[in-house]
């Protein structure tokens, strides 16, 4: 349910098309921002007609699994590129820690620093 701010524009994670192009998708798995599941769809097939999705330079196999807390984290299509890549998980999720336990939000933003450091690739 997109009941606050995090669920609505943080990153839950970040979804690759056919065409190797990403997007980040919020807890609903719709664009950031999206703040109604009228317009849900599914990530890296669907939202294809919008300007979301972004050629990368250096994304790796190496890159993405430091972004994953465990193995589960990153989903694959059927021929073995990477569908999803989740920044947590509900054990993970910054939200549900305490005050006096920074951890998770220190591991949530250390994923988005990685992040926010891609250039696009200009070729695309």
């Amino acid at each position: 349910m997109l009941s606050n701010f995090f669920r609505i524009n943080m990153p839950y994670g970040i979804a690759q098309n056919e065409k190797g192009e990403w997007m980040a998708f919020n807890r609903e798995y719709m664009p950031l921002g999206y703040n109604s599941t009228k317009y849900k769809q599914t990530p890296g097939i669907n939202y294809l007609e919008q300007p979301i999705y972004t050629s990368y330079k250096r994304i790796t196999e190496k890159f993405l699994a430091e972004l994953v807390d465990e193995p589960g984290q990153i989903q694959r299509y059927s021929d073995g590129r990477i569908r999803f890549v989740f920044l947590y998980n509900d054990g993970t999720n910054p939200t549900n820690q305490s005050k006096d336990n920074p951890m998770m939000w220190e591991r949530y933003f250390d994923k988005l620093k990685k992040l926010s450091k891609l250039q696009k690739d200009e070729r695309y």
